[in-house]
């Protein structure tokens, strides 16, 4: 989720809650521990598949920084039956694409096709999952575009201010760690590392298999059985260990770099995705930063001219997450900007959000949150997340009614004690000192 953020600062106003069809859901557990979700949805005549691992950087060290992610980009070159071009042919023929990549909490292979081809789709999913060829050759060449990536991400000053920031937030804490990896850690990659890594993690009691489409549910089921029930199985709780806990602490750190623009994160721990404040901790962002009804959009980008993006973010993690409020400023008006923000925080602690307010923003989070459910591609990877996350597959209900049940007291408590001690950024030329 964090490749997308800067992608996405600019967010648009939710349209109206729309009614979600009642799909058929099926989830069974295969002897060997693999788990396999089917949802019938009659969306669109498309079927997408969503295999999610647990394998991420929570589980790598500075050592092996972006390993999950490497590994599945060199995945995707090729299986021990076709070469990656010869995949990616396979899957064009079904009307379809699919790509594999390494988050925080979990891995992915994605796919979608046409809902008629859903067992050639689920059939060479089931192949980049359990034949990857990874050629050694291939390791050489993904390091080197990697390196590249990152690079480009250290050019671009939002996507570095955002690697900054959240290295800064979480300190010893895995989460801290960028995705990409780092130019030592991609280093240290070589082909044993990448095979190493593939096999300690691709256990299938920590694979979750989500179909969601126009697709025969028992079918998939007996399908998923047949391509996914001979792995063997085994317990992989050793690979689960305890995380250094980042430490909540007022922070504020400035870096140079040549730019039109100077970022400015604002932030600091917040609950993970299971804890009972994280819908306040949700509304709280939305009021702050929900689109442009947001008061950091109304209060610094339109009536002041202090920002030229405002807006806020609170991603869904297993472990301690982070509120960010990001702005991106003029060097010549950055420390205003700066100072504004910080009121603003300051207005949030001290001062209940009308009520009107507060409507609106619980209504833009479930809005959001219907509209981005309603293709398969989402469905598909919602399931498999929830899975993974281990929050219970009633959890968008309960998400819902969290939201709403949100009052004034809940925001100004939540930004009391998660803002309490904002950590900040500032990335951009000198001036911006």
């Amino acid at each position: 989720m964090r490749r997308v953020l800067v992608a996405a600062l600019v967010l648009a106003l939710a349209a109206p809650v729309l009614a979600q069809p009642k799909d058929e859901v099926r989830r069974t557990r295969l002897a060997n521990g693999l788990t396999v979700i089917v949802r019938r949805s009659d969306v669109a005549p498309v079927v997408a598949v969503s295999l999610l691992v647990r394998m991420g950087t929570r589980w790598e060290t500075p050592e092996t920084a972006g390993l999950s992610n490497f590994a599945h980009a060199v995945m995707v070159k090729g299986t021990t039956r076709r070469s990656g071009a010869e995949l990616a042919d396979a899957v064009a023929a079904l009307g379809g694409k699919i790509s594999a990549s390494g988050e925080a909490d979990y891995s992915e292979i994605r796919a979608s096709a046409l809902a008629r081809f859903w067992r050639e789709l689920l059939g060479l999913t089931a192949e980049l999952a359990l034949q990857p060829k990874f050629a050694p050759e291939e390791v050489d060449r993904e390091r080197d575009f990697v390196l590249s990536r990152l690079q480009r991400r250290h050019d671009n000053a939002p996507s570095h201010a955002f690697d900054e920031f959240y290295a800064l937030v979480y300190g010893p804490h895995p989460y801290a760690l960028p995705t990409l990896g780092t130019p030592a850690s991609l280093a240290r990659f070589d082909h044993a590392a990448v095979v190493g890594r593939y096999r300690a993690f691709y256990r299938p009691d920590r694979i979750v298999l989500a179909v969601s489409g126009q697709v025969p549910v028992d079918d998939v089921l007996a399908e998923a059985q047949r391509l996914f029930g001979a792995m063997p199985a085994g317990s992989s709780a050793m690979l689960d260990g305890t995380s250094p806990a980042p430490v909540a602490a007022a922070r504020r750190r400035v870096i140079d770099q040549a730019a039109q623009q100077t970022q400015i994160l604002m932030g600091g721990l917040a609950p993970p995705l299971d804890h009972r404040d994280y819908a306040a901790v949700k509304v709280l962002s939305s009021v702050l930063g929900g689109g442009m009804a947001g008061r950091l959009f109304v209060e610094l980008r339109d009536k002041r001219a202090l920002a030229y993006t405002a807006t806020a973010f609170y991603e869904p993690m297993k472990e301690p997450g982070v509120i960010v409020l990001y702005l991106g400023t003029t060097p010549q008006t950055a420390t205003q900007a700066e100072q504004a923000l910080l009121a603003e925080v300051d207005r949030i602690k001290r001062e209940p959000v009308p009520d009107a307010e507060l409507a609106r923003a619980r209504r833009y989070l479930v809005g959001r949150y219907a509209m981005d459910r309603r293709t398969s591609e989402r469905l598909a990877w919602y399931l498999a997340f929830y899975e993974v996350e281990a929050v219970g597959a009633d959890y968008p209900e309960r998400y819902r009614a969290a939201v709403e049940a949100v009052t004034a007291a809940d925001v100004q408590r939540a930004a009391t004690t998660y803002l309490a001690t904002p950590v900040t950024l500032v990335l951009g030329p000198h001036p911006a000192r």
